[in-house]
């Protein structure tokens, strides 16, 4: 399966890429096959079925609503994320769906769209959506969402074999050890090897005008999670923090080897919590790899710009396109999927694309390179997905600002090396793989296990 750096890295909204993002772009996508069947005009009801864990924390993490903005025709990366409570409200009042946009249909939110106390076979993640017409069934489609806002149908889930492209990269690999192979072969960086590669979709100047877009919308995000102030959704009652906690490193004064330290760590919890707290209210991000997981490879590239003064739109690239590399073998090899695999799969992943991504900027050999995205998901093995309340909230914003700091410590660690080491990442990644099988399913996004359940003080 060939995956580009735009399959991990995409614009969408909060608060979960495989809770939120996924479903819509499958209920938008069964919109279309609808329209595309000429099946628009003669539906008059639709039906929308979440099973395990889509289920499970479906409304905490807003699956419902996500659904329903989809069967409307909204994409995640195209949808106004401030609109969407009033149309949702409106739904609900007036008992009209405008299926696809155009064709208004009767919606009752209790009886079509059911949250089902089982599981579909594939993979947690399911949903299946029924049309029906006058005289019966006219369409249906069972979707998993796989992580990361990736999604496939049933079809493709049932013959075993992952989705493949047409396309044909120079440079394919499925392991690390096929990776720093062809780096050595061809005297090409990670970052190189994976411009080489993302030409076979499209044109430099389209990869590098995608990219900064990406860095753009990450930055208006981290800016959006500054001015905002309150609680958060939800009914946890958490409060926002990054507001409060940028006008206080802005008043930090002369900083000496103490405070200049602790100075640059906050700062980098400060983008993690921004990203995050902006992600639990629902509002537009960029999918890094997951969603639960997008504070941090923005919270480390915010730190590297912010702190050094030679920093360009060409460390921007190069370092999506680095952690794009090490994105690639943790989904080809394990999951992104916190329903999965826990948040190993999402934190443990986004934290060793960070660190890689960090290293290769900062001159790292691609050994090097290896051994800090190893170290960034070697002390995330066992990371259960336990969000309190079905929420993006506890601990998962946090975590987020936890693993930041710890991608950049083990950018420093492998780079103080030679790229030798004794544990190789794809033996953590298929540790993660293996761990995640061996976890029980009340810690993988069910919020049936271990914090979730264990917050309220008896």
């Amino acid at each position: 399966m060939a995956i580009s750096v735009f399959d991990l890295f995409k614009v969408g909204i909060g608060p979960s890429s495989s809770h939120t993002v996924g479903p819509m772009r499958a209920a938008a996508t069964f919109a279309q096959a609808l329209t595309d069947q000429d099946l628009l005009s003669g539906t008059r009801r639709v039906e929308v079925r979440l099973y395990g864990s889509l289920s499970a924390t479906g409304v905490g993490h807003a699956t419902d609503r996500a659904c329903v903005m989809g069967l409307m025709g909204e994409w995640p990366d195209k949808v106004d994320p401030t609109l969407i409570n009033a149309r949702i409200q409106q739904l609900r009042e007036t008992g009209q769906l405008l299926l696809a946009g155009t064709q208004e249909i009767a919606f009752n939110w209790h009886k079509d769209l059911l949250l089902l106390d089982e599981s579909l076979p594939y993979h947690p993640n399911a949903m299946s959506l029924h049309a029906y017409g006058d005289n019966g069934l006219l369409s249906e489609q069972t979707y998993y969402s796989v992580g990361g806002g990736f999604i496939i149908e049933s079809a493709e889930a049932a013959s075993g074999i992952a989705p493949t492209s047409d396309v044909e990269l120079p440079y394919d690999f499925s392991s690390a050890v096929e990776l720093l192979a062809l780096c050595n072969k061809h005297g090409l960086r990670v970052s190189e090897l994976m411009m080489a590669n993302e030409r076979a979709w499209r044109s430099d100047e389209d990869i590098r005008s995608g990219l900064l877009h990406i860095w753009s919308v990450m930055r208006e995000c981290v800016e959006q999670g500054l001015r905002d102030e309150g609680i958060l959704p939800g009914g946890l009652d958490v409060p926002r923090r990054a507001a409060k906690l940028h006008r206080s490193l802005l008043e930090i004064g002369k900083p000496n080897v103490i405070t200049s330290t602790l100075s640059a760590m906050e700062w980098v919890n400060l983008f993690a919590l921004a990203v995050n707290e902006e992600n639990a209210a629902g509002g537009r991000m960029v999918t890094a790899p997951t969603n639960g997981a997008a504070g941090i490879i923005p919270a480390v590239l915010h730190y590297y710009m912010k702190f050094n003064p030679n920093a360009s739109d060409d460390d921007v690239v190069n370092f999506f396109l680095a952690a794009a590399a090490v994105g690639i073998l943790c989904k080809k090899n394990a999951s992104i999927s916190g329903a999965e695999v826990g948040c190993q799969g999402e934190v443990g992943s986004a934290c060793a694309m960070a660190a890689a991504g960090l290293a290769d900027i900062l001159g790292a050999t691609p050994e090097q390179l290896e051994n800090a995205a190893e170290i960034g998901l070697e002390h995330n093995l066992g990371l259960t997905c336990d969000p309190v309340g079905g929420l993006v909230q506890v601990p998962c914003i946090e975590r987020n600002a936890i693993a930041a700091v710890k991608a950049i410590n083990a950018t420093q660690m492998a780079l103080r090396g030679d790229g030798k080491h004794f544990i190789s990442l794809d033996r953590v990644i298929r540790t993660m793989r293996d761990t995640g099988a061996d976890m029980h399913d009340k810690y993988k996004e069910t919020s049936r296990g271990g914090l979730a359940v264990n917050w309220v003080e008896c």
